[in-house]
């Protein structure tokens, strides 16, 4: 393999795993607050993508302008899931929460079937991203370094959030312990609706920008994606913002890597995901990053 082919893989890794890692984050943030897998992450994550091509193809709304409304509006739906779906069993026990995800999973993805069909639908990639960039006899797509930086940026943001606002220590507090965080008046649903729209907002912009790579929009596009950021958000340790990223980096890596070194390996790509998972589960349970969770008596 020569030196420009590496570089070309190592860039089309960096902006995989900073997808993975987008959608990580949403599952380790719902995670880490309620102890809930959230299994619709995956149908949001599709949501954004069809709304901007819908945005774009049946309003006419610029393309900017569309990714901007399609994220709000997939926040709201987020919000609007954990206020129907989730928070009247804030105090059932975990195992209602994950059926009602799956639940919701379900009926959003069948919904999505019905309203915009399961015909593969093609996606409009601005021409700016499009455009191949050649440095040194390495072809770059301008689409390659714009997801990198996206996804910085909106970690930058989220980290930010997080660390240096209160409702970043309210979500921080609950995460320690909710109960307590209820007593100390913490208004707990609403810094747990706000992490519900944080986390479908970074979706969504996932969602958007794994359709400018990949582009084809299907009802089922977010089941593959879902899963193998569940697993980078295991592998980092799930609840961890820095684990979630950390894995999907990590994850985004191992697989280009592998097929750009073993092409004949390229048919099991998926399956990569899956055996890491395993090995975690089998080896370390917690994740790289994560810390284990001590049962109160």
């Amino acid at each position: 393999m020569t030196l420009a082919m590496f570089i070309q893989h190592l860039l089309n890794s960096i902006t995989l795993g900073s997808l993975y890692a987008l959608i990580a984050i949403g599952y380790t943030m719902v995670y880490g607050i309620l102890r809930l897998i959230n299994f619709a992450h995956s149908e949001i994550f599709m949501l954004g993508a069809y709304f901007v091509f819908w945005g774009v193809t049946l309003f006419h709304v610029p393309w900017p302008l569309a990714v901007v409304l399609s994220i709000v509006v997939v926040a709201f739906l987020g919000v609007l899931v954990d206020r129907v779906a989730y928070r009247p069993l804030r105090d059932a026990p975990r195992i209602s929460a994950l059926i009602s995800a799956i639940g919701v999973s379900f009926f959003l993805q069948n919904t999505a079937i019905v309203f915009f069909q399961a015909i593969p639908r093609a996606v409009y990639t601005p021409e700016w991203l499009a455009t191949p960039i050649v440095v040194k006899g390495v072809h770059v797509l301008p689409l390659t370094l714009f997801v990198p930086v996206m996804a910085l940026l909106l970690m930058l943001g989220l980290m930010y959030i997080v660390y240096r606002t209160k409702a970043g220590l309210g979500m921080r507090a609950i995460s320690k312990d909710i109960e307590t965080s209820y007593l100390m008046g913490v208004p707990v649903n609403r810094i747990i609706a706000l992490t519900f729209g944080i986390g479908s907002a970074l979706a969504a912009a996932s969602g958007i920008m794994w359709a400018l790579r990949y582009p084809q929009l299907q009802p089922i596009m977010g089941t593959i994606p879902g899963f193998k950021a569940f697993i980078a958000a295991v592998f980092g340790g799930i609840g961890s913002i820095q684990g979630a990223v950390i894995g999907g980096m990590v994850l985004g890596f191992i697989e280009i890597m592998i097929v750009a070194f073993f092409p004949s390996l390229a048919g099991y790509r998926d399956a990569f995901a899956f055996i890491l998972l395993i090995a975690v589960l089998l080896y370390r349970p917690t994740g790289l990053l994560g810390a284990r969770q001590e049962d109160k008596v």
